[in-house]
């Protein structure tokens, strides 16, 4: 029997996985589908830079996460051979209109407040660092943030992938859990459609799908589908160095000369489809920031479900009532960023250690009111200028 069955193979579930057997845990991951395949391979893989001494728990969670990334980074490179493409790319953050830019300047100063380095832009300096960057309409504010990182998505799913079996982690494709056996405030089994498995504890992580496995355990966690569509093109020279990041849509280059272009934030339940509308909305943007890319090829297209909550907190914590069942879900578009910090605090709660960061605010059984999630400060990101 495993010390830990994770339900969900994604970045999230994995990550977690790789976590707990490296403190001697027998864990074993089962997924309904191909693990790694959701969301957290759909990504972009942006790393915005944290606080590193903040006391918001949301900041200090993703101060850690940073670092444990650029530690797992080079640590799963040496024992899988598997580069995720880890790397400091830094960030341009644009606004093209007056609104945005009074946005945009006030999350300049929470950076400056929580010692994150943003320095605004004159035009000649946006010139000079990024020369295809020729954006149609008035540029009112700009800024770089030299610290913010990235990791392709993919090539990171790969690397956990081997990193956990090489840590003896059971992953198991095609199981889906249906249902718990539950008797004495524990999870004696997870029914699934390959038959009852049974583990010392257990940990939902699937992601948009966790709120229906969650409420079989009698918790209600409000997680719904987001969808984020996406596009990669690839052009004869790089049209960008750095990410450049206007509202929630962004440009992604990649060091091998492709340019991740997104993306959307849809309510369509669980429908993955791409649509005409949203990718030619994509290109247009990445089009109207770079002319050049007119001559750009179109890859491909996807689109992926992100898992959102309504105060736009994840669920990290055990589930009221029973001893040994745990969630980690709903981090909507930082799954891949904090999944790191994700899985070290939820192997520690679960292996009974005190965890690094408190998780009160993400406690699973929260009363989601707006008077709880008032006062509770959102990280830099959460503050982008909309356009």
């Amino acid at each position: 029997m495993s010390d830990c069955l994770i339900v969900g193979g994604g970045v999230i579930g994995l990550s977690l996985a790789y976590e707990l057997a490296g403190h001697g845990c027998r864990v074993r991951v089962i997924d309904c589908g191909q693990p790694g395949k959701e969301a957290s391979w759909a990504g972009a893989g942006i790393l915005p830079p944290a606080c590193p001494v903040a006391d918001d728990p949301l900041e200090k969670l993703t101060a850690i996460s940073n670092e444990m990334h650029r530690q797992w980074s080079a640590e799963l490179l040496a024992s899988t051979g598997v580069d995720n493409g880890y790397r400091r790319s830094g960030a341009v953050y644009l606004a093209r209109n007056a609104t945005a830019a009074e946005q945009l300047d006030r999350f300049a100063g929470l950076a400056h407040a929580q010692k994150i380095d943003a320095q605004r832009l004159t035009h000649t300096e946006l010139d000079d660092l990024e020369p295809s960057l020729r954006p149609s309409g008035t540029v009112a504010a700009a800024y770089l943030v030299p610290d913010e990182c990235q990791i392709r998505n993919p090539r990171h799913l790969k690397a956990l992938l081997i990193g956990c079996a090489c840590r003896g982690v059971e992953i198991t494709s095609g199981a889906a859990a249906e249902d718990f056996e539950i008797r004495g405030g524990r999870i004696r089994a997870v029914r699934t459609n390959l038959g009852p498995l049974s583990a010392d504890r257990v940990c939902i992580a699937t992601g948009s799908w966790s709120a229906a496995l969650a409420k079989k355990l009698g918790a209600s966690p409000e997680i719904k589908p987001v969808r984020g569509q996406m596009v990669l093109v690839s052009l004869l020279r790089p049209a960008v160095s750095r990410i450049v990041n206007e509202g929630i849509r962004y440009l992604v280059p990649r060091a091998d000369g492709r340019l991740l272009v997104g993306s959307t934030e849809e309510d369509v339940g669980f429908d993955r489809g791409t649509t005409v509308g949203a990718v030619a909305g994509l290109l247009q943007f990445a089009l109207s920031l770079v002319p050049d890319l007119a001559t750009a090829q179109v890859d491909r297209t996807w689109a992926g479900l992100r898992p959102a909550t309504r105060d736009g907190l994840p669920y990290l914590g055990r589930v009221s009532g029973l001893d040994n069942a745990f969630i980690a879900a709903g981090h909507f578009r930082s799954g891949l960023q904090l999944s790191t910090g994700t899985a070290l605090v939820m192997s520690q709660l679960i292996r009974g250690r005190q965890p690094d960061v408190d998780l009160t605010m993400f406690r699973v059984d929260r009363d989601q009111t707006s008077a709880d999630i008032q006062g509770s400060p959102k990280r830099v990101r959460h503050e982008l200028p909309l356009t």
